[in-house]
């Protein structure tokens, strides 16, 4: 694993060959050194050609093209492999333009004006305006919309077309709005001129949608006329939905797939033994979480809920269940690699402390369903494992195995208590905004906490980075100390691919598959 985590600096061009070479020296790994070498001048510039096949995790029969119903990767991966967003997140964590060629934020960041891309067209053959984007956006924002998104976008009181310039008015000054508009929900779609967008798979991406079948596959063929250079270098593409990480893997190295998301961890140091696959580790802000739904006794009572928090043994949870693939949790869901992220002392395992704040609650033997479901790599395991280690302090698990498919709609923020997973968003602000403010859609807990509320606005505002760093932290305390939402750990993103893909280091750590956009940004190199 050091090897690959090598072989990554030295494709990103982070350090020299000379570097390389005497590093992979000093790791024993002398006999691996030809084929990096190899891989990576074949890397040096992007072939076009080929039939590429993603396998992805996750993906169902109820998914549909209306980017207001999106709830799996999957959906990300073919949304932006068809379509593009305003901004872009890049490898390095940047913010950069997509359809939107500049921006700028006026009267302290309340209103923003985003210069649109001139000469795109849609694969029907419209011609990219901002009436796309304002329809777009008003599908998500529309009263009736049961849109993720819709809580990001609802402080938008003004939007407004002029020419190939959007402009957008808000509420109250958002310092990060522009990222708000890379997220991958949010690709432009064509407008029908009646107020609303077509919703059958049409944009302005790499790739043109030819056949979708909810829950199994998506094939895509280039875009002859796509607008970006150096980008969407496949003949076509085909996206598969293989839930089952045994079957992605057998998929992987028999070659019937390029490239699969989320590795088993318990065999991948049998993959990494493989000479034609590459295991590609990327620490990111994806986590692990148990929401606890706040309104529904017994986790009404902060003491229950602390000392829920208090009987995850994380250390053992990290090593058992990621096999060190990743960093502990404390409660919080901005990760270590995130602007703001605050260091507050670690919350460890203590199940006397446990034990102590249930007595003093009244509930000492507390006995509690938790729901589960294989929605990541390993949460069932992680629920078993923390049901021992709750037993410590006299809690009493039921582990409740729910069916994988349909468990979004049918489990999570419906159960009072189940394993959820996060992948992780670009800003302090989006994370928080999309899952812990009161009026967001997707706030699993149902926590209101009015001066968290109120510092969350504030700090979207506030232009100093000093002054909103301190609110951040305050948040996070929040969160941590009040919050319904014990989280496990931060999992580094593990996924492989066979060797004669190529990409341009570093890989994405925002989404899965390169920032969901492997499908744009890979090719093959031989």
């Amino acid at each position: 694993m050091q090897f690959q985590l090598l072989e990554q600096l030295y494709a990103s061009g982070r350090i020299s060959r000379r570097e390389f070479l005497k590093a992979a020296a000093a790791l024993g790994a002398v006999t691996a050194i030809p084929g990096a070498l190899s891989r990576h001048a074949r890397a040096a510039g992007p072939q076009r050609g080929g039939h590429f096949k993603l396998g992805i995790g996750s993906g169902h029969t109820g998914d549909s093209l209306d980017p207001s119903t999106w709830a799996s990767i999957f959906m990300n991966a073919l949304g932006i492999s068809f379509g593009n967003c305003l901004t872009e997140v890049d490898g390095h964590g940047k913010l950069i333009p997509e359809l939107a060629e500049s921006w700028e934020g006026l009267d302290g960041a309340k209103k923003w004006v985003f210069k649109l891309r001139e000469g795109v067209t849609f694969h029907n053959g419209k011609a990219f305006g901002p009436e796309d984007v304002i329809a777009t956006l008003e599908l998500h924002r529309g009263e009736d919309s049961k849109s993720n998104q819709k809580a990001l976008l609802r402080p938008i009181t003004e939007l407004r077309g002029d020419g190939h310039h959007l402009h957008i008015t808000l509420e109250q000054p958002n310092a990060d709005f522009p990222y708000i508009l890379s997220s991958l929900y949010l690709p432009i779609m064509p407008a029908d001129g009646n107020g609303g967008v077509l919703l059958d798979g049409i944009g302005t991406g790499g790739y043109i949608l030819r056949e979708f079948e909810p829950g199994v596959r998506a094939l895509l063929e280039r875009n002859p006329d796509y607008w970006k250079t150096g980008r969407a270098h496949f003949d076509s593409v085909e996206l598969l939905t293989i839930s089952d990480v045994t079957a992605r893997t057998t998929a992987l190295t028999t070659g019937e797939i390029h490239a699969m998301d989320r590795c088993e961890l318990k065999t991948v140091h049998l993959l990494e033994r493989d000479p034609e696959i590459n295991v590609t580790r990327v620490p990111s802000g994806s986590h692990f979480t148990m929401p606890m739904n706040v309104h529904t006794p017994p986790f009404d009572n902060p003491d229950v809920r602390t000392a829920l928090k208090l009987v995850i043994n994380r250390e053992e949870m990290l090593q058992k269940i990621l096999r060190g693939y990743g960093s502990i949790g404390n409660d919080h869901p901005i990760g270590p690699n995130l602007r703001f992220h605050a260091e507050l002392p670690q919350r460890s395992y203590d199940p006397e402390q446990a034990r102590a704040l249930l007595k003093k609650a009244g509930m000492e033997g507390l006995s509690l369903d938790l729901s589960t479901a294989e929605v990541f790599a390993g949460a069932n395991d992680a629920a078993i494992l923390f049901k021992e280690q709750a037993a410590q302090a006299g809690i009493d698990i039921n582990v409740v195995r729910e069916p994988t498919d349909g468990y979004w709609s049918n489990v999570w923020m419906k159960k009072p208590w189940c394993m959820c997973y996060w992948m992780a968003r670009s800003t302090a602000d989006l994370m928080f905004s999309i899952g812990y403010t009161a009026d967001a859609d997707w706030n699993d807990t149902g926590w209101n906490n009015a001066r968290f509320n109120e510092l969350l606005l504030s700090a979207r505002a506030e232009l100093d980075e000093a002054r909103r760093a301190e609110m951040y932290r305050e948040m996070q305390q929040l969160v941590r100390d009040d919050g319904g939402t014990p989280v496990l750990m931060f999992n580094d993103l593990v996924e492989a691919h066979r060797n004669t893909l190529a990409y341009e280091a570093p890989i994405a750590s925002n989404w899965t598959s390169d920032g969901a956009r492997m499908t744009e940004r890979w090719w093959f190199a031989a």
